[in-house]
């Protein structure tokens, strides 16, 4: 049984500077909550409710937003005469977050090693803080412990950024708005993996999407779950703008919670 899930938040998301400078990128809301918080509500909506966070850039930031978890999700009211406070409908998570300094430049497959001892010895569950998807991770456990190697990586096709002419000659036939890319997978992050993975990341400035990746699928290690659904990477601001909008209109395809 799967029970972990290490999410990466350490990056400096400077793609992302208009958002960025203030805070890091996981802590940037999409309808309120974090980004971070939506992946984890995904992972909790099967059941893996045991998080590591790989923190770095601005990290004291999402310690301070769970250290005060509980403020943030309830209604309150505060006596400051009496010095006290009163919690109304307060709601929380049945989540164990292990927040962890895995430092400001180490790459991505140095911050997984750091955390090897939090790991321990059982299958777990990898991804970025900064993307979404309607990924099943009950089917992509599943499938991972069908093939019984050492790592699976999602295959996603990334969405298209322009709307694409359908065009005969000169005459437009039609118009596709924002189509999936061309054809291509490519790495969608919700990874699972097997601890004995992490003795492919040499050190901190490893990065997991490069040699220890690229010597697992070598090795015969390395398989891939495609995913024909929602997927999408919140890099820029117009990324953000996207999944704004389509939390606020109801049609968060992420939302599976």
């Amino acid at each position: 049984m799967v029970r972990k899930a290490v999410i990466l938040a350490g990056g400096m998301g400077t793609r992302l500077a208009e958002e960025t400078e203030i805070k890091p990128k996981p802590l940037v809301e999409i309808g309120g909550r974090p980004i971070l918080w939506h992946i984890m509500k995904i992972y909790s909506k099967f059941g893996i409710d045991d998080f590591i966070v790989c923190l770095g850039y601005k990290g004291y930031l999402i310690k301070e937003y769970f250290s005060n978890y509980y403020l943030h999700m309830a209604d309150v009211t505060f006596d400051l005469a009496r010095n006290s406070m009163e919690v109304h409908h307060g709601r929380a998570e049945n989540w164990r977050v292990t927040l962890v300094d895995t430092g400001l430049e180490t790459m991505t497959g140095g911050r997984v090693r750091r955390v090897r001892d939090f790991i321990g010895d059982e299958t777990f569950c990898l991804t970025y803080g900064d993307g979404v998807a309607d990924v099943n991770i009950a089917s992509l456990i599943d499938f991972h412990q069908s093939h019984g190697k050492l790592a699976t990586v999602t295959a996603v096709r990334p969405p298209g950024r322009f709307g694409a002419l359908e065009i005969d000659g000169t005459s437009v036939t039609g118009f596709r708005e924002k189509p999936l890319g061309d054809g291509g997978w490519i790495n969608g992050g919700f990874f699972v993996m097997s601890p004995k993975m992490i003795d492919y990341i040499e050190a901190d400035h490893t990065t997991l999407e490069s040699e220890p990746l690229t010597r697992l699928a070598g090795d015969g290690q390395l398989h891939a779950f495609h995913h024909d659904g929602f997927w999408q990477p919140m890099d820029t601001i117009r990324d953000r703008n996207h999944l704004e909008k389509l939390w606020a209109g109801g049609e968060a395809p992420w939302k599976v919670w």
